[in-house]
C-alpha cells in the first residue's frame, strides 16, 4: 500500500514539473523577444552591420507557386512567388536558452525589425496576399540569422522581340533592387543552392518554361544600389497556331486553286471563288494580329499571311489575266471574220479557250510548286536559324 502511495506521488510531482516547464518555456520566449527588440536597445530603422560600416548582406531566393498570364500587347506577365531574404542580424542573437533554435515573429511585430527595402524595379502591379492573415513570417535564429518571406502576387513589364512571333522565345526579367541603400550598407545576392524554385505542375497555355539565368545587373540612378536579377526563358507552343493559324490559312490557299479546274466560261464561279478567298485570308490575317502591340518591324506571322495572301491574290489575277486574254482574241477573230467575210466554220473561235486552258493547267502546277518551296524556306528560316533575340 506504500508502495502504490510512493509511486502515485512521484507522477503527480513529474506532472506538476512538466506543466510549470511548460509555462516557464512559453514564458521565456517571449520575455526573449521582448528584449531582443525592447526600443532602447534596438532600432529598427538601421541595418544591421551600419555601425561596423561594412554592408548587410542579403541573399534572395524566389519560390514561383503559379505563371499566370503573358500579355504581349501590354508587354507584361503575372506571377505568384514566395519571396525569401536571409541575413544576419547580430543585434538579435540569443543565447541557447531552450530546445528551439529560433522565434518566430508574428505578422504584427514585423515592423520592429530592420528588413531589407527590396522592390521589383519592372513592377507594374503588386499585392500582399492577407487571407486569412497576412501572408509573412520572420525566423529569427540564435546567432543572428534572420529568414524572412513573404507571398507576393506581381505584374512585371517585359519587353518582348516578336520578330518570330509565333515561333519566338523569350526571356522574361524580375528585377530586384534596393530602395534607398546603396551598397555600402546593403548588397544583394542569390542563394548557392536553388535560388529559383518552380513548381512542378506549373503549366502555360501558350509557353514553355524553359529555365531561368540568373545575374547582378546595374543600377538606373547615379548610386550604386544593391541589384539582382532572374530571367525567365520561355518558348511559346506553337500547337495553338498550328490549329488556328498555319492550317487554315493553307486551305486557303489550296481552295482558290480549284479556280484552275473551273471552265474559263464560268466567270461568276471563278470570280466568286477568287473573291471569297481575298477576303477570308484578310479576316484571317487580322484575326491572328489582333491580340499583337502595333510593332513598327516584321514578325514571322506578318510574312506568313502576307505569303498567303499573295496566292490567293495571284489565283484570282490569273484568271483575269485568263479572261481578258480570251476575250481579246475571240474579238480579234471576230473582227478577222467580219474584215474578210468568211464563213464562221472557216476561223476556230475555240482557239481562245485552248490557250486559256493551258494556261489552268501551267498554273496547277507552279502555284503549287512554288508554294511548297517557300513553305521550306519559311520554316527553314524560322526555326533551324532563329534571329538574334536582343
Amino acid at each position: 500500500m506504500a508502495d502504490i502511495f510512493c509511486r502515485g506521488f512521484i507522477l503527480l510531482l513529474v506532472g506538476l514539473c512538466g506543466l510549470l516547464g511548460d509555462d516557464v518555456s512559453r514564458f521565456s520566449r517571449r520575455e526573449m523577444l521582448n528584449y531582443l527588440l525592447d526600443p532602447s536597445k534596438y532600432d529598427p530603422r538601421i541595418p544591421p552591420d551600419y555601425e561596423q560600416d561594412h554592408p548587410t548582406n542579403v541573399t534572395l531566393q524566389i519560390y514561383l507557386l503559379s505563371f499566370d498570364t503573358v500579355n504581349e500587347a501590354g508587354m507584361e506577365y503575372s506571377l505568384t512567388i514566395y519571396l525569401r531574404q536571409k541575413w544576419v542580424d547580430h543585434r538579435l542573437q540569443f543565447p541557447d536558452y531552450n530546445r528551439s533554435d529560433w522565434l518566430e515573429l508574428d505578422t504584427r511585430r514585423i515592423q520592429n525589425v530592420w528588413v531589407p527595402d527590396t522592390f521589383f524595379r519592372n513592377e507594374k502591379r503588386a499585392s500582399f496576399h492577407n487571407v486569412t492573415v497576412p501572408n509573412r513570417l520572420i525566423h529569427i535564429y540564435k546567432n543572428g540569422t534572420i529568414n524572412y518571406s513573404l507571398k507576393l502576387s506581381l505584374t512585371l513589364g517585359c519587353q518582348m522581340n516578336l520578330v518570330e512571333y509565333p515561333l519566338d522565345y523569350q526571356e522574361c526579367p524580375m528585377i530586384l533592387q534596393s530602395y534607398a541603400y546603396s551598397t555600402e550598407n546593403v548588397v544583394f545576392s542569390w542563394t548557392d543552392v536553388k535560388p529559383i524554385s518552380i513548381q512542378p505542375e506549373i503549366q502555360l497555355p501558350q509557353f514553355y518554361i524553359e529555365g531561368y539565368k540568373i545575374e547582378e545587373c546595374q543600377s538606373l540612378f547615379e548610386k550604386n544600389f544593391a541589384c539582382i536579377r532572374a530571367s525567365f526563358q520561355l518558348r511559346r507552343a506553337i500547337g495553338y497556331f498550328v490549329v488556328q493559324v498555319y492550317i487554315p490559312s493553307i486551305m486557303i490557299v489550296i481552295l482558290s486553286w480549284i479556280s484552275f479546274w473551273i471552265d474559263v466560261e464560268a466567270v461568276p464561279a471563278r470570280i466568286s471563288l477568287g473573291v471569297l478567298t481575298v477576303l477570308t485570308m484578310t479576316t484571317q490575317s487580322s484575326g491572328a494580329q489582333s491580340s499583337l502591340p502595333k510593332v513598327s518591324y516584321v514578325k514571322a506571322i506578318d510574312v506568313w499571311m502576307a505569303m498567303c495572301l499573295f496566292f490567293v491574290f495571284a489565283a484570282l489575277l490569273e484568271f483575269a489575266y485568263v479572261n481578258v486574254v480570251t476575250r481579246r482574241r475571240t474579238k480579234q477573230l471576230l473582227l478577222l471574220k467580219a474584215k474578210q467575210d468568211q464563213d464562221k466554220e472557216d476561223i476556230d473561235f475555240k482557239r481562245p479557250f485552248v490557250r486559256a486552258r493551258k494556261m489552268d493547267k501551267v498554273a496547277r502546277v507552279v502555284f503549287p510548286s512554288s508554294f511548297i518551296i517557300l513553305n521550306i524556306i519559311y520554316w527553314a528560316f524560322y526555326i533551324h536559324y532563329p534571329l538574334d533575340a536582343s
